[in-house]
């Protein structure tokens, strides 16, 4: 017989992850209105923007005013791809930033023009020096099991890398199904893995539901051990460098999932339903997951 965690983190992803492939120009005020309704109902860890170059993303320009007008509830992380984007974060008062890499050399090269060890290599000073300074430091690893143009990654090049980032200290791994091409049984072995190989670091499962099997790879990755769940509100995402990607799987999905297991989240789902209501109106689509469809139905 299997046990399951007690209790579960979702680190919503939303803001950033979820909005920053989205066509149509998201105002700051009404950011901040989902941002603090996602707060409201419970999710205390999140990723609030980007610090990236407007021109590659133009949707994380307003990165600045959002860290500054985000009410302080619990850990909030901004992306930072570079040393420029470190310091425009630090410069905003974030204590907490999240860096990424791709397993796969040619998804580097694509987003960000360097290869894997190329990027690592432009890392590793930089979050030694945010450590240093007491920063909260999370590695995004992307492409931990499938590339949109290499295909197929080896388990080991993920354990590999994400050895690496353990190595210099960061505080947490967000490993990444970042085309949504990962299967259960594949999710159990490379997180069981990591379990074993890392326990003393956070380990944090990212999955896509490009392929609808989001729901069943955070499950078999419950059951290898893994308590930490990234998810976006209303299945919100995509990646601007992964061609065919859909969203990330959906918080309210992933809450009812677990609460109807018996793993509490500390998320109020009727909360969270309005949050997601606060943002549809301002994104090029209607969300349409599981739990905010019957929510909008029985209206």
């Amino acid at each position: 017989m299997f046990s399951l965690p007690k209790t579960a983190t979702i680190i919503e992803v939303g803001p950033r992850d979820g909005l920053q492939n989205e066509a149509k120009t998201v105002k700051t005020e009404d950011k901040l209105a989902f941002i603090h309704a996602l707060q409201a109902a419970g999710l205390a860890e999140m990723e609030l923007t980007s610090f990236v170059s407007p021109k590659w993303v133009p949707q994380m320009a307003d990165a600045r005013e959002i860290v500054d007008a985000t009410k302080k509830m619990g850990r909030q992380l901004v992306l930072t791809p570079n040393e420029r984007g470190i310091n425009a974060a630090s410069q905003a008062g974030a204590d907490s930033i999240a860096v990424f890499v791709g397993v796969s050399n040619s998804f580097n090269q694509k987003n960000i023009n360097k290869t894997t060890a190329q990027s690592t290599e432009t890392l590793h000073p930089l979050i030694e020096k945010a450590k240093r300074e007491g920063i909260y430091v999370r590695a995004c690893i992307s492409t931990a099991f499938y590339c949109p143009f290499e295909g197929a990654i080896e388990a080991q090049d993920t354990i590999d890398l994400c050895r690496q980032f353990v190595d210099w200290g960061v505080d947490e791994l967000s490993v990444a199904d970042t085309i949504g091409m990962a299967n259960p049984q594949e999710s159990y072995e490379l997180f069981s893995s990591l379990k074993k190989h890392f326990p003393e670091i956070l380990i944090a499962a990212h999955f896509h539901d490009t392929r609808r099997m989001a729901l069943a790879n955070s499950y078999a990755a419950l059951l290898a051990g893994i308590d930490r769940f990234d998810a976006s509100a209303g299945g919100l995402g995509g990646c601007p460098f992964a061609p065919g990607a859909t969203g990330n799987v959906a918080t309210e999905d992933l809450v009812h999932m677990f609460h109807r297991m018996g793993v509490e989240t500390g998320v109020d789902l009727e909360k969270l339903f309005k949050a997601i209501s606060l943002i549809e109106p301002h994104v090029s689509n209607s969300l349409q997951t599981g739990m905010y469809t019957l929510y909008k139905n029985r209206k």
